[in-house]
């Protein structure tokens, strides 16, 4: 069969117009596309400065279909899911991109850095733990070394925390060293709680000797030498502090008080003691002066002055009670409801107070339970700050 040049000349035409016809229909396919991946992305960052995040979502997730392609808009929903508390859908928005072999070097470090802060937030702490050790060698290892820090203290991980500390210390983050020293005491009161004080002093001696400016280790190996009947070796380990008038000093002031009662040490004692109240006047330090003065003759009639005096520096509710519980006798005594009344005003004002997050406690913590700052409570009563 002779081909026929008649359909081939009335083909071509036909078929380059059909190419033509297609291509203009992918290309208008194309820009519609392009207006609406930017479109529905602006209508995202829009919902977003007006805090409608639940619309700002469903904007990138729109955007997200029409291009599944662009990084930034997986780490926008990423964050967004984090910051809605929608861990398990941030966890799979960072994993997605993790698993994407186009991925670029700083973006797939960036990708590892929000999928440990996804375990971190949803306090999966081993996962979060993990994540944040591939981050070792990046642009993010401080800040993953910071969250492997707080993960370590939250779990009272002490060994573990010392080893990251001493890892930022050496790449020049901060200082760590009044740090590390706590993490020491943390093990010595483990220690304690197991019945090794041995292990607990051996842990404390080495520490004042690295961190001798250090005031909490000197407290707690002061307070151990005295529950083991050491009561000189205490003195003489609780006395540096009101030596060098350190600011933590009140509170081992009714254990140095004591220590001198136990040790027959009261004139050094009191001489210790006045001499730091002068410089800084506080209600702990002044009821060790009247704890040691009460086992002298004239202790009563002095101690009952003090209060006086120490109201004429500073109104104290604290130092009012006290001395009115003083001032009462046996033919005069202080009316029970009156007592009941003056303790139940004066026990919010006894209490130490976090300076970081306001957290109150009966007792002074070095790590605040509320907030997880560390040194963050003024060895002062709340009614003396």
């Amino acid at each position: 069969m002779e081909l026929d040049l008649t359909w081939i000349l009335l083909g071509l035409p036909a078929a380059f117009a059909l190419g033509w016809i297609a291509s203009r229909l992918d290309l208008r396919q194309m820009r519609i596309a392009n207006r609406q991946a930017p479109r529905a992305y602006f209508k995202g960052l829009n919902y977003l400065l007006n805090e409608q995040q639940d619309k700002a979502i469903d904007a990138f997730i729109e955007a997200v279909q029409n291009d599944p392609d662009t990084s930034e808009l997986h780490f926008a929903l990423g964050n967004l899911f984090r910051r809605r508390g929608e861990y398990d859908r941030a966890v799979r928005v960072h994993e997605h991109l993790l698993s994407r072999a186009d991925l670029s070097g700083a973006d797939r470090q960036r990708a590892q850095h929000g999928l440990a802060l996804d375990f971190l937030k949803a306090g999966l702490l081993d996962r979060a733990e993990e994540a944040l050790r591939k981050l070792e060698g990046t642009a993010y290892e401080g800040q993953a070394r910071l969250a492997r820090l707080a993960i370590y203290e939250r779990s009272r991980e002490w060994p573990e925390a010392a080893q990251v500390a001493r890892l930022l210390e050496n790449s020049g983050e901060a200082n760590f060293a009044i740090r590390m020293a706590h993490y020491q005491c943390e093990q010595a009161r483990e220690a304690v709680q197991q019945g090794d004080t041995a292990l607990a002093e051996k842990i404390l001696t080495a520490t004042l000797q690295t961190t001798p400016d250090a005031p909490r280790p000197r407290i707690l190996l002061g307070q151990l030498q005295l529950t083991q009947g050491q009561a000189g070796q205490a003195f003489d380990t609780l006395s540096v502090l009101f030596e060098r008038s350190d600011l933590a000093a009140p509170l081992a002031a009714a254990s140095l008080a004591k220590a001198a009662q136990a040790a027959a040490l009261t004139a050094p004692a009191m001489q210790l003691l006045e001499t730091h109240y002068a410089k800084q006047p506080c209600i702990d330090v002044l009821e060790a002066i009247t704890t040691l003065e009460a086992h002298t003759p004239e202790g009563t009639a002095a101690s009952h002055q003090r209060y006086l005096v120490h109201l004429e520096k500073q109104a104290s509710l604290m130092a009012a009670t006290r001395w009115l519980t003083e001032e009462s006798t046996e033919a005069h005594p202080l009316p029970a409801p009156v007592q009941k009344a003056l303790e139940q005003a004066i026990r919010p004002l006894s209490r130490y107070r976090c300076a970081a997050c306001g957290f109150e406690a009966k007792e002074h913590f070095w790590h605040c339970p509320g907030c997880q700052a560390w040194d963050s409570y003024p060895p002062r009563r709340v009614e003396e700050l």
